[in-house]
């Protein structure tokens, strides 16, 4: 596999700078917006380890802080999906302008409250977005936006996540998407578990393989 570069990046809009990362194999196919949970940023190792095995495989990564430090210290901003799903958005038109990844394919990754953000932003705007993953997901959070997802969607749950996995049932039968949940077994909500975090990561590999189209340079 050939040599990778990693980028330092900040995207501003109306004020608001957000920092990010954004990992770049020599020739990506594809580039993955990574939309993180309550709590976490572009530096959660999580979060890290998929990206690296995404890039890996061919896909060029963002790992950006959706909300500034102030805003991710305030509860309602943390489940502020409306505002997780409009900085979602700006990085994804930015990802479009950026030299390196423009005329991408785009996909999602949203963990826990960030695949809510995902799946708003994917309804918002269908035709910039070639596939969703989420990871511990609370899709539920999508609400009225679900059944206006058309990416194909790949949801994955930890087998001891109960209440999550029963959240993920019912978003599942309102997405009209191509679809699929996962049940990771003896994963729990954050799959710390041993090789759990592996096996999300090889499925994301390849649903978004499966799904990001070839472009033709």
């Amino acid at each position: 596999m050939g040599s990778q570069t990693v980028l330092q990046v900040r995207i501003s809009e109306d004020g608001v700078s957000l920092d990010g990362i954004l990992g770049l194999p020599e020739q990506p196919k594809g580039v993955i917006a990574f939309a993180h949970g309550s709590g976490s940023g572009r530096f959660s190792p999580r979060n890290q380890f998929v990206a690296r095995h995404l890039e890996v495989g061919g896909f060029a990564t963002l790992l950006l802080d959706l909300l500034v430090p102030d805003e991710a210290d305030d509860h309602r901003k943390v489940f502020d999906i409306d505002l997780l799903a409009d900085r979602l958005l700006f990085a994804q038109d930015w990802l479009s302008k950026h030299p390196r990844t423009s005329g991408l394919p785009v996909g999602y990754f949203g963990a826990s409250t960030g695949a809510g953000a995902a799946l708003q932003a994917a309804a918002r705007k269908p035709q910039a977005v070639e596939a969703v993953v989420s990871r511990g997901g609370r899709p539920d959070l999508a609400g009225p936006y679900l059944s206006r997802v058309l990416a194909p969607t790949l949801l994955l749950v930890g087998g001891d996540d109960g209440p999550v996995i029963d959240m993920n049932r019912e978003a599942l039968t309102q997405l009209t998407c191509p679809k699929k949940l996962t049940i990771v077994p003896g994963a729990s909500h954050l799959f710390e578990e041993p090789g759990t975090l592996e096996q999300v990561a090889d499925q994301a590999l390849r649903w978004f393989q499966r799904y990001l189209p070839a472009r033709n340079e």
